[in-house]
């Protein structure tokens, strides 16, 4: 498996302790404990710190509750791709369309080992799901066309827990691509992290021990209404952990105004697309093939 699937252990631990909580869940995930080992909880202790475990567990409800919420706006989306899917198992638990189709693209060797795993514990999607063997720092666009994606078609895009390992660049790239993919009617679901939060001493401790083990953290944004509309996409909500629509009675800290500056956040995003750089909102880019 590739590095990155230590952190898709390690967020599938953290769902297994939620999900196992005597009250209040936020979510239940029956798979997320298998899916965790063998290092998932031990993973817990030593990436701890700055909220880090609080955060995946919000971040969980919301890409939730926004899937549901677009999915329920309009009944024409119904192709769902969650980009760097990890451990991800919303085609199972969740109750999405029967006729929805959800491509769930990250490297070939995580998606053989979970493909294994799912299939010990006997587990069956809800509806019909596509796994996409691809590697996300190259080019990954003709790997879902040849899975059967149709850039025709409005898509929910999934982009959970990615972000942060990637230069920004490669961050606005794997954006791109999705908008370039994207018809009318698509929505992102999307988290990022602020440029403050790599650079605070709280934060610290945590971003090193990944560094250490060879997965930093890059990428951050103090911006990200502009960032992602750079990128081609307009936000239509932005959330902070604490918010109330965003684990507010989960989440250990103060929330800060958005106007005092260099404070550490973490962003919860849905967006529309929306015109690219250079270009206007009735012109929008043609569909590109490759990426």
């Amino acid at each position: 498996m590739q590095p990155v699937s230590y952190t898709a252990q390690w967020t599938a631990a953290i769902r297994a302790m939620e999900s196992e909580r005597p009250e209040g869940a936020l979510f239940v995930d029956p798979l997320a404990r298998r899916l965790s080992e063998p290092d998932g909880f031990a993973l817990i202790e030593r990436y701890r710190g700055g909220g880090v475990k609080e955060f995946v567990t919000i971040r969980t409800r919301y890409f939730d509750d926004a899937s549901a919420a677009a999915l329920a706006a309009r009944p024409d989306l119904r192709q769902i791709a969650i980009v760097a899917a990890g451990m991800d198992t919303r085609a199972f638990r969740l109750d999405w369309p029967a006729d929805a189709r959800v491509y769930e693209i990250d490297h070939e060797a995580l998606l053989a080992e979970k493909a294994r795993r799912l299939a010990e514990a006997g587990a069956t999607p809800r509806t019909r799901r596509v796994p996409v063997a691809a590697d996300l720092a190259q080019g990954w666009t003709p790997a879902l066309l040849d899975a059967g994606f149709d850039p025709q078609a409005p898509t929910l895009w999934l982009v959970e827990g990615l972000l942060f390992f990637l230069t920004d660049a490669q961050a606005r790239g794997v954006l791109e691509t999705c908008r370039s993919l994207s018809a009318e009617g698509s929505r992102l679901v999307v988290d990022m992290t602020s440029a403050a939060l790599l650079r605070s001493p709280f934060t610290q401790g945590f971003l090193k021990v990944l560094e250490a083990e060879g997965n930093p953290w890059r990428f951050g944004t103090d911006e990200p209404e502009d960032f992602l509309a750079r990128a081609g996409w307009r936000v239509e909500n932005l959330e902070e952990p604490g918010s109330p629509r965003a684990g507010a009675d989960r989440w250990p800290y103060p929330p800060r105004p958005r106007d005092v500056r260099g404070v550490a956040r973490s962003w919860l995003v849905t967006a529309a697309p929306g015109p690219v750089a250079g270009e206007t909102a009735s012109a929008p880019r043609a569909l590109e093939a490759t990426s």
